[in-house]
């Protein structure tokens, strides 16, 4: 399922005509949620910090480079916000896995 979840967001950030919802901030929203769901799920079945490190850098960098092609297509818009967007939805979906129980059993 996480890889799943990951693929589409890959396919999110470069069809050039993603579902939108409007309202104020919506997309930095989705952004935030879309990668603290990916880390979430990630630091649920791995709980080695070193793991969910290497993890948490990996989806930083796919956000960073999903950004930078999308302003190289010419179909959609590269955004420093949308990174930082991603980068806290990275840090908060480690945070919360650190805070709350862990909902998968252990390996």
């Amino acid at each position: 399922m996480g890889w799943g979840w990951a693929a589409a967001i890959v396919w999110l950030s470069l069809t050039p005509s993603p579902p939108r919802v409007d309202f104020t901030a919506s997309d930095k929203l989705g952004h935030l949620l879309a990668y603290g769901l990916l880390m979430f799920w990630f630091s649920q079945i791995y709980v080695s910090q070193k793991t969910r490190i290497f993890y948490g850098i990996g989806f930083l960098a796919m956000g960073v480079g999903l950004e930078v092609l999308q302003g190289m297509s010419g179909l959609r818009e590269y955004d420093v916000m949308d990174m930082l967007a991603n980068a806290a939805g990275v840090a908060a979906g480690w945070l919360a896995a650190r805070l709350l129980p862990r909902l998968l059993p252990p390996p």
